[in-house]
């Protein structure tokens, strides 16, 4: 019975994991048809750049995030409703739910290009330039990925950066890339690589 349990949590996790995927893909197929400036930020970006070194380290996230630019809102809430979405703006989150009866975990949240996400942030959210085809979308550059995670820095921005660190894609030369306080930041992650 134990065995058959740990399937079952096994299937459900995977079906988990496939739903986000495929989030993934209709929100960033729907805005690549229609002409749409964007990019995938968070824990997909991250996968994605951990993907293309060690496909091992991949750590699986319950989140879409992309960056757009606000000028192009309206055309992005015609484009994901086009395949199901439901525009939803709540606590001062911009979000499309993933059909009517969706909860906001089943969401693609959106942050605009160019804007602190909080006030007191040391960084905007970068623009939507700063980005790289990967497959069938374009994902955050890896400089400006690792500002934004800098920039929020909780537990799971840490946790993020830190599996960019063990697969090799940040160094000890990365600091010096950011401003004082994230170069602060980054430089205490990779001092205390254990956490």
């Amino acid at each position: 019975m134990q065995e058959y349990d740990g399937l079952f949590a096994l299937d459900r996790m995977e079906r988990a994991v496939e739903k986000v995927r495929q989030r993934l893909l209709r929100s960033t197929s729907a805005l690549e048809a229609a002409g749409i400036p964007y990019a995938v930020i968070g824990g997909n970006a991250v996968m994605a750049w951990v993907e293309q070194v060690d496909e091992s380290a991949v750590r699986a996230t319950q989140d879409v995030d992309l960056v757009i630019r606000r000028e192009d809102l309206d055309r992005v809430t015609v484009a994901l409703e086009a395949v199901g979405f439901v525009y939803r703006r709540s606590a001062g989150i911009t979000m499309f739910l993933d059909g009517p009866d969706a909860k906001a975990r089943d969401a693609v949240y959106v942050i605009f290009s160019g804007e602190k996400v909080r006030e007191a942030y040391v960084s905007a959210a970068p623009d939507v330039d700063e980005s790289k085809s990967f497959k069938s979308y374009r994902v955050l550059s890896l400089e400006a990925l690792v500002r934004m995670k800098l920039t929020s820095y909780r537990d799971k921005d840490r946790t993020h950066l830190r599996d960019m660190l063990d697969v090799g894609l940040l160094d000890a030369t990365w600091p010096n890339r950011y401003p004082t306080e994230l170069a602060a930041r980054l430089q205490h992650l990779i001092d205390t690589p254990d956490g």
